[in-house]
């Protein structure tokens, strides 16, 4: 007979078990696989994980956390849909913070951290060739990740991963539209090429405008979306046409049953 388990170790394995359904339930939602507004089923996810849905409902309950879903009342928990007035909150507070970012990674970065932030501009720029918009996401994501990381400040790591996590699923609508991927790109080059030249303030500059450009071009996606969504409401309903062919084989069906009944 297996002996049971002490009680924290029991608590240990089920947080365990619980982190990593997070993880895969958020890398589903930043990956697009779940879209803004999309219900989460406690049952469904369970049985597509091989777990029970105590572990699930936890998963919720950090994501929420997160900022990542919202629960309702007697309606479930589905995939937040971030107002376009709190997305450029959070563009404003990376601004400041990615500046800080940059002037640090030019007075500090390495020659290995240099190169393996070009690596991923490279990865980036295949991407935008291959027109890969859900690749160069990733990469996005990566990138700005080793950033700040690179810059060795935890609690600024901390508060930023938090923040990007809200902001993903704009950023990736705006990737969809293929011009900016190319932009975007250039953008993330002169990033690195500032702070490769050791030069803090132009780092930081560049660092702040990239952050400044993408706020301008998710407010400018957010009202064409909202324009299309009012041309498409406003659109009359379709009128179906009937063919005189179709209207003549009807009036002799009908005058052939007329017959019959006589």
């Amino acid at each position: 007979m297996n002996a049971a388990l002490h009680p924290t170790i029991a608590q240990l394995q089920n947080s365990s078990l619980t982190t990593v359904v997070q993880q895969e339930i958020e890398r589903a939602i930043l990956a697009g696989e779940y879209e803004p507004g999309s219900k989460l089923i406690e049952a469904t996810l369970a049985e597509k994980m091989g777990v029970s849905r105590g572990p699930v409902r936890e998963a919720f309950r950090m994501l929420e956390e997160a900022g990542l879903v919202r629960t309702e009342k007697n309606r479930g928990v589905f995939v937040r849909d971030i107002p376009i007035d709190e997305a450029v909150e959070i563009f404003d507070l990376r601004a400041a913070m990615d500046e800080l970012v940059g002037r640090r990674l030019a007075e500090n970065i390495t020659g290995p951290q240099v190169k393996e932030l070009k690596a991923l501009v490279d990865a980036m720029e295949k991407a935008v060739k291959a027109e890969d918009p859900q690749a160069y996401h990733l990469l996005n994501l990566s990138f700005h990740d080793r950033m700040v990381e690179m810059a060795g400040n935890r609690k600024l790591t901390e508060i930023y991963r938090k923040l990007i996590k809200e902001l993903s699923l704009f950023r990736r609508l705006n990737l969809a539209d293929g011009w900016l991927m190319p932009m975007s790109a250039n953008e993330h080059r002169l990033i690195v090429k500032a702070i490769a030249s050791g030069d803090a303030d132009a780092a930081g500059r560049a660092m702040f405008q990239h952050v400044i450009e993408s706020k301008e071009r998710t407010i400018e996606n957010d009202l064409r979306r909202q324009a299309g969504q009012a041309d498409a409401a406003d659109k009359p309903a379709p009128v179906k046409l009937v063919s005189n062919s179709t209207a003549a084989r009807k009036d002799k069906n009908k005058e052939g049953s007329s017959r019959g009944k006589h």
